[in-house]
């Protein structure tokens, strides 16, 4: 699967990807760390696609003031399936990667 580069949200395409910013801005928001987050928790499934997009955007210079809710309001289930989808293709391939090869 192809790692998630944009999201249209209210007819407007805005970029999209994991960042530090994102992670920081995730512990800001709900105050905890990403690797506290609940697998099923829609709320900080959608908190952290927020933080991606407000984070990649203020590093590209794109403008977006959308607030947390209204981007919620706006947000199809599909944009959520694809991204952690994304995020779980990409982890296993890291984890690939950092497993010892056994001969």
């Amino acid at each position: 699967m192809e790692q998630l580069k944009s999201v249209t949200i209210a007819g407007r395409e805005y970029p999209c990807r994991m960042t530090m910013g994102a992670l920081v801005r995730f512990k800001h928001e709900s105050g905890r760390d990403v690797s506290q987050m609940a697998k099923n928790d829609v709320d900080d499934m959608v908190l952290l696609l927020w933080c991606c997009v407000k984070s990649a955007c203020n590093a590209d210079s794109v403008e977006f003031d959308m607030d947390f809710q209204t981007f919620a309001d706006h947000l199809m289930p599909d944009h959520l399936q694809r991204f952690y989808a994304a995020l779980d293709e990409k982890k296993t391939a890291q984890e690939r990667q950092e497993s010892p090869v056994n001969l």
